[in-house]
This record gives structure tokens, sequence and C-alpha cells, in this order.
């Protein structure tokens, strides 16, 4: 049996640190070669990083929301034979590192079997039980202490919790004079990809200054064409995103200015002759914004299989890091929750988005007549360093002329 510490490798990019976001493992657990150890945060995405050799963890050497330097010592693992001799002497903490991210001991081991241990109590009166365990008892607010486990030397196993949960709820809801009252909080760690999401939009709102304008969109032929292209196109249902991304890619030859990044070391900014169009997508973990690379070369099938295809794989977390950055303007949208109006946060270094909320139906005044038309608001957002309110409103009304008329989405410009 010998030692082996796994160092936080460089993640690319000039990476020099990441926040532990996730671990996958635990002090005590055995695991192969290859198996997933830790969810690493950098600023540009979420890396799964993998164990490099086989064996049984002994120490986690920090806590999800620490921050770890490239090279420190992430897992040391008790290895079989050779496997050892790649490892390194992990090296000396200082204090303060040792406080930024202090290590995650390993679970209690049992002490001599014996009867009656109400609470799980062990030596110096501490609980006994798994790592696991503890995480569920902060989550469920429980003090372990009033849990008697039944397991060896008063171990608190799983079912001890469960019953525990069953008999309490059981108690609340015999109480006389309706529902039991509601007692404790719920703290939850701003870490990962929720904090990088926290930062990034703090940042955003507090240099920006935001212009929004909002317009609404008559987009009852859109929809007629929608449902053609769905019935007759054979190829995967169709929503309203790509229609409205292609036509946005049109009218930005148009407005220059709004496809454009702020280089703020620089003091420049870069206007691209390239669509490179980053489509908001929410996820379990949080907003994150894939990017479809030069959108202007693509024909719209090809474009909506595209922006299908980014927005599932960030939704399962297999985006990969080039697909999450690298967009001059984002396109958002809340799709049934869009409700009527919205105030979407830019996506910087870009000086716009684009906000799409639902498509509902309004009685509207059409040559003297009321009507029933389908209609749609368009919520933007500009930096009104760079991009004047009137160049904004043009932009949004050129993008409503080809919704209004979505023939022309297709036809060559002259």
């Amino acid at each position: 049996m010998g030692e082996f510490v796994f160092k936080l490798p460089d993640l690319g990019e000039g990476t020099v640190e990441a926040e532990i976001a996730k671990w996958h493992v635990e002090a005590g657990q055995v695991i192969s070669e290859d198996d997933p150890l830790v969810d690493m945060m950098t600023d540009k995405a979420a890396v799964e990083v993998a164990s490099p050799v086989s064996g049984k963890v002994r120490l986690l050497h920090g806590e999800a929301g620490a921050m770890m330097a490239v090279g420190s010592a992430l897992v040391t693992l008790d290895t079989e034979g050779e496997a050892a001799a790649s490892g390194e002497d992990p090296p000396a903490a200082s204090s303060a590192e040792s406080a930024a991210a202090p290590p995650v001991p390993p679970t209690e081991a049992p002490a001599a079997k014996s009867n009656g241990h109400a609470g799980g109590s062990s030596r110096g009166g501490k609980v006994l039980t798994s790592p696991s365990i503890r995480r569920l008892a902060r989550e469920q607010n429980i003090n372990l202490s009033d849990i008697s486990g039944s397991g060896p030397s008063g171990r608190i196993l799983r079912a001890d919790v469960d019953a525990f949960l069953a008999a309490a709820t059981a108690q609340g809801a015999v109480g006389v004079g309706g529902p039991a009252k509601a007692h404790g909080t719920e703290e939850i760690k701003v870490i990962g990809l929720r904090r990088a999401i926290a930062q990034r939009m703090s940042q955003a709102k507090r240099d920006i200054p935001h212009f929004s304008y909002v317009d609404e969109v008559d987009i009852t032929q859109l929809e007629l064409l929608r449902q053609h292209l769905n019935q007759t196109s054979g190829q995967p249902r169709l929503t309203y995103l790509p229609l409205i991304a292609a036509a946005l890619i049109r009218v930005l030859k148009d407005f220059p200015q709004c496809n454009a990044t702020y280089d703020e070391q620089r003091n420049v900014i870069v206007r691209h002759h390239a669509v490179h169009l980053g489509v908001a997508t929410q996820t379990d973990d949080g907003l994150k914004v894939p990017v479809v690379d030069h959108a202007e070369a693509l024909d719209f099938w090809r474009l909506a299989a595209a922006m299908r295809e980014l927005t599932e794989l960030a939704r399962s977390n297999r985006a990969s890091r080039s697909q999450l950055s690298g967009s001059t303007i984002t396109i958002t949208s809340l799709g049934k929750l869009g409700g009527i109006v919205s105030t979407p946060i830019i996506n910087a270094p870009e000086v716009g988005i684009i906000g799409v909320n639902k498509a509902v139906q309004r009685p509207m005044v059409i040559d003297g007549e009321v009507q029933i038309r389908l209609m749609m608001n368009l919520s933007t957002s500009f930096d009104h360093r760079f991009v004047d309110g009137y160049d904004a409103a043009a932009l949004v009304q050129g993008l409503k002329e080809l919704l209004e008329n979505p023939a022309a989405i297709f036809i060559p410009a002259p």
C-alpha cells in the first residue's frame, strides 16, 4: 500500500486557480482509474477531473467552494503496488492555505462494538456516521444527536435518518389546530457556476449602462410558416428561436455596431464581421451561453440543428469550454414563461442582447377592424456607451419587419 497525492492539473487557457464546485467522491471510498473525482469551476466553464489511478480516497484537500491553485494537493489516495511511485509528497501548506481550503477528514472508524449508543455517539461524544448522512442532516436541518443509531457502535445509518424523519412528519400531521408550524432555515452555499454567474451579472450590471428597448411583433405569419415547416420538412420540430436567430443574423449586417464586443483593457470596440451567436440556456447548474460559431455561414436548417445540439450539450453539462465562449451577441428566451416584458442583462463583453417573450393572442386593430393576432414582445438591452438609442431601436424595427414578413428572411439580399 502506498500514497498518491493527486495535484490540481493545468486546466488550460492560462488558468492559475479553480474552484471546487462538486466532489464526486468521499474519504474512505474505493475508486478506479478514470472515475470522476471532482468538478472544478474556472472562469470559463466547469471541468470534470478524473482520477489518474485506482485506490482508496484517504483525504480530500478542500471543501466545495474552496479556491485551489494549479499544482496544489487535491486528493490523497492509498494505492496498490507501483502506482504510488507516480505520486508526489504534498507541499507543506501555509496557515493561509489551510484556512482557505481545510482538509475534509475521513470517515471516523467505528469503535469497539457495544450496545445502547443513543445519538450515535462514539469516543469523545462525536456522532458516528458517514459524510453523506451528515450532508443529509444539514439539508434537513436535523440534529444528529437526536437520533439513535442502529449500526455498529451506535453508528447512524440512512435507515435511522429516514425513520426519524417519518416519525417527525407523523407527529406534525396529528397536531391539533391545523398544519404544523415550519421551523428552521436552509443555507445554500453560492459556489461553482452559480457564483460565477452572480459575479458576471453583478459586474455587467454595475459597469454597463443598460439601455432597454421593447417592441411588439405580430408573428401570426411566422407561426403559420413554423407550423408548415414542422409538418412538411421532416426535420426536428422547430421553435421560434431559430427563425428569430436567422432574422437577427440578416439584420445585423446593417447594424455592425451591435455585433460587437468591448475590450476594456485596450479601450477598444471590436466590430465582428462574423456572427458568433450566443444562445442563453437554462440548465440544472444555472444559466449557460453556448455559442454557434459563424452563424452567418449556416443555412437555416444547419443553424437550427446547431442551436439545438449546443443547448442539449449545455443542459447535459457536456459542452466544451470553447463552445461556451466567444459570442458576439446573445439571444435569450424564457419560452412559455417569457412573460410580457423582461430586461435582459448584457452578456459582457458583448454590447447587445435580444430577449424573446411569450407569444399570446391579442385583439389588434388592422385597417380599422379588430382582429385576433398572435403577438410577441421583443425585450432588448444595449450598452449605451457604444450603441445609441436610435441605432438600437432601428435594429429592433428591422428585426420586426422581417419577422412580420417571414418569407423575406429566406430571400437573398439584393
